[in-house]
C-alpha cells in the first residue's frame, strides 16, 4: 500500500511540474525559416497579470460536457496571455435534480480565472433533460421544446447571472442554433436572446452581452431575420455584439462582401453601435474527419500560421477575435486536435504545440495599447498578394507596427521567403526591426534594407505565409 500511494504522489507531482514549467525560453520553437539579417533578441512573453486590456480570448469550451479537463491545462492560460476565456456553464451538470445547483465545478474555474487576471465570459447553453422538453446537454438538438423547460431555463439563467455577476461581465445566450444540423429559426432564436438578455441585465444592468453565436460567416438572410425580430421589439440595446464562428480554409477568405463584411453591413441597417465579434475559430494541428477545417493535412506549423493570420486578419479588420482552442478535445471516440496543448484519449495536456508559444507571441504584443490605424496606405513590388495592417501604440511615446504576410493562399509547411520592397507614408521609424512571430525571434533591420523619407518609409525585407512584424525596437521586451 506504501508503495502504491509513493506512486501516485509521484505521478501527480510530475504532473503538476509539467504544468507549472512552461518553457518560456528563447529557443522554444524551432523553424528553418532563414533570413540574412543579424537576430538582435526574442520576444519576451507576457502573462495575462502584465496586461490590462486585450480584445484576444482563447476557447476553453466543453468542460460542461467532460470533453476536456480543466485542471490538466489551467496553468496554461495565464503565461499564454490571451486575456479572456469563453465557457458553457452547463446548465444540465450545475442542476442535475430539478431546482437544486452544483456549482462547485464551475467557481473553481471563474474563481480561479479571475485571481489570475483572466476575464471569463458565460454561455448558459445549452439545455437539460432531466426536464420533459429540456433539451439535449450538447451543440444539436438541444433546445428547449416545452413552457416547464423555459420556465427552468430562465431560472438558471437567473441563478446563473446571480452567483457570478461580480466575477463575470460578459454572456453569450445561445451556441450556433443556426448549425445546419439544427432547424431553429432566426425568429426563434431572437426570441430566446431577447428572453434570456432582459434577465441577464435585470440583475446585472451593466453586463455586456454577445447575441446569435453565429455558426455562419456569411447566412445574412439568417442574421437579418433575427435583428428584424430583435429591432421590431426596440431590443437592440440589451446586446453590445453580434457574435459568429468562421471557419475558412483560407483565413482571409472571410474578409469579404460575402461573408464577415457582409455580416457588419446587415448589422448596419439596424444598429450603428452593435459591434461584432469572432467568437470561435481555430485550425487543427493533424489531420482529421469530422469538424470544421476537416479532411485536410494539417501540422503544428499550418495550425500556428492559420491561427495568426486569422486573429490578426480578425484584429485588422476591427474585430474582438478569438482561437479554438486552448487543448485537443476528446469528442468520443475523435480527437479534435485545434487545441494549442497536445491532448490524448486521457484528456491529459501532454506539451504546448507550436501554435502555443507563436499565440503566446501575438499577445505580448496586440493588446489594447495598439491601436489600428484605419488609414493605411503603402505601395509593394511583390509579386504575391499580401495582408498588411498598421497599428501605433498610444505609450508615452506612440510607435508605429506594420503587420505584413503572404496571403495568397492556404497555410503551408514552407519557410521560404520572398524579398519584397514595400513604401508606407505617413509612418515613421526610429529603429526598425523585423520580428517573426512564429518565433519570437527579432532581427536587425541593416541600414541598407530601411530609408526614412520624412512621413515616407521604404523597407526591403523578407516575407512569407506566416506574419512578421515591423516595430520599433525600443517598443518591445527581448529576451
Amino acid at each position: 500500500m506504501r508503495k502504491f500511494i509513493f506512486s501516485v504522489l509521484l505521478f501527480v507531482g510530475v504532473q503538476v511540474s509539467i504544468a507549472q514549467s512552461i518553457d518560456t525560453s528563447a529557443e522554444r520553437v524551432w523553424t528553418p525559416l532563414k533570413v540574412e539579417m543579424r537576430r538582435i533578441g526574442t520576444l519576451k512573453p507576457k502573462p495575462t497579470s502584465e496586461i490590462v486590456s486585450s480584445r484576444i480570448t482563447i476557447g476553453c469550451e466543453t468542460l460542461d460536457r467532460d470533453l476536456a479537463v480543466w485542471d490538466n491545462y489551467k496553468a496554461y492560460l495565464a503565461p499564454l496571455g490571451a486575456k479572456k476565456i469563453r465557457l458553457q456553464a452547463g446548465w444540465a451538470k450545475c442542476e442535475k435534480v430539478k431546482g437544486e445547483y452544483d456549482w462547485q465545478w464551475l467557481d473553481e474555474i471563474i474563481d480561479y480565472a479571475i485571481a489570475n487576471d483572466l476575464e471569463p465570459w458565460l454561455q448558459p447553453s445549452y439545455g437539460n433533460p432531466i426536464y420533459e422538453g429540456g433539451g439535449g446537454k450538447g451543440l444539436l438538438n438541444s433546445l428547449m421544446s416545452s413552457e416547464e423547460a423555459y420556465q427552468a431555463w430562465d431560472n438558471w439563467v437567473a441563478s446563473l447571472v446571480t452567483r457570478y455577476q461580480d466575477r463575470v461581465q460578459e454572456w453569450e445566450i445561445w451556441n450556433e442554433p443556426d448549425h445546419p444540423m439544427q432547424e431553429i429559426s432566426p425568429e426563434t432564436t431572437a426570441a430566446l436572446n431577447i428572453r434570456t438578455a432582459e434577465i441577464i441585465k435585470k440583475i446585472q444592468p451593466e453586463a455586456q452581452i454577445a447575441g446569435l453565436a453565429f455558426a455562419s460567416n456569411s447566412d445574412q438572410e439568417y442574421l437579418d431575420r433575427f435583428l428584424k425580430v430583435i429591432a421590431d421589439q426596440d431590443k437592440l440595446d440589451l446586446f453590445h455584439w453580434i457574435s459568429y464562428h468562421s471557419y475558412t480554409m483560407r483565413p482571409e477568405d472571410a474578409y469579404s462582401e460575402k461573408r464577415v463584411l457582409g455580416l457588419r453591413k446587415t448589422i448596419s441597417k439596424y444598429s450603428d453601435k452593435l459591434l461584432l465579434r469572432q467568437g470561435e475559430n481555430g485550425a487543427p494541428s493533424t489531420y482529421i474527419p469530422s469538424f470544421a477545417l476537416s479532411e485536410y493535412y494539417w501540422t503544428e506549423y499550418t495550425q500556428a500560421k492559420y491561427d495568426m493570420r486569422r486573429l490578426l486578419g480578425d484584429l485588422g479588420n476591427d474585430i474582438e477575435t478569438s482561437v479554438f482552442t486552448i487543448i485537443d478535445i476528446y469528442y468520443k471516440p475523435v480527437l479534435n486536435t485545434k487545441g494549442l496543448i497536445q491532448s490524448d484519449i486521457t484528456m491529459a495536456a501532454i506539451r504546448p504545440k507550436v501554435a502555443y508559444y507563436a499565440i503566446q507571441n501575438l499577445t505580448s504584443l496586440f493588446d489594447d495599447t495598439l491601436v489600428l490605424d484605419g488609414d493605411l496606405e503603402f505601395d509593394t513590388d511583390a509579386d504575391s498578394s499580401l495582408s498588411v495592417y498598421k497599428y501605433q501604440s498610444n505609450g508615452k511615446v506612440p510607435s508605429p507596427l506594420l503587420a505584413i504576410w503572404l496571403d495568397g493562399q492556404n497555410a503551408t509547411n514552407s519557410f521560404d521567403t520572398q524579398k519584397i520592397t514595400i513604401n508606407f507614408s505617413d509612418t515613421k521609424f526610429q529603429e526598425p526591426v523585423w520580428v517573426d512571430l512564429m518565433t519570437g525571434k527579432v532581427y536587425e533591420i541593416a541600414d541598407d534594407q530601411w530609408e526614412q523619407n520624412g512621413e515616407k518609409v521604404e523597407f526591403e525585407i523578407p516575407v512569407y505565409d506566416s506574419p512578421v512584424l515591423i516595430a520599433e525596437k525600443s517598443s518591445l521586451n527581448l529576451l
